[in-house]
Formats: C-alpha cells, structure tokens, sequence
C-alpha cells in the first residue's frame, strides 16, 4: 500500500533540524518512507536535495 504524502509540489518546507526554507519541487511516493525533492537558494545558487518525509517540517506563516 502507497503512503500518502504528508507534503505536495509547492509546500514550503524545512529540515527539522534547522537549515534554509526550501519548496517541494517533487514527490516520490513510491519509496518507504515518502521521499521528496526540495529546492532552496544558496545565495544566488539554487540547490537541489532529496529528504525522507520524517526529516522535514511544513514551514508556517509564523516561521517565515
């Protein structure tokens, strides 16, 4: 049985244990745990990165 997404394309989000705010740019839904692709600016750099759905928070109005 697939997970459900906890996370969808466009969600802000951050490493639970701090780091810059990034945006979901994909889901992988497949994988156990759900997987998902963000991308953040370093600087003028944009960074891409793929995390576990456990190892991230949704970013709040609050955080931002």
């Amino acid at each position: 049985m697939a997970n459900k997404p906890k996370f969808k394309v466009g969600s802000k989000v951050m490493l639970n244990s701090g780091g810059p705010k990034m945006s979901v740019s994909s889901v992988d839904k497949g994988d156990d745990p759900v997987h998902y692709w963000c991308q953040w600016f370093a600087g003028k750099k944009l960074e891409r990165g793929r995390f576990p759905e456990d190892s991230l928070d949704e970013v709040t109005e609050g955080d931002e």
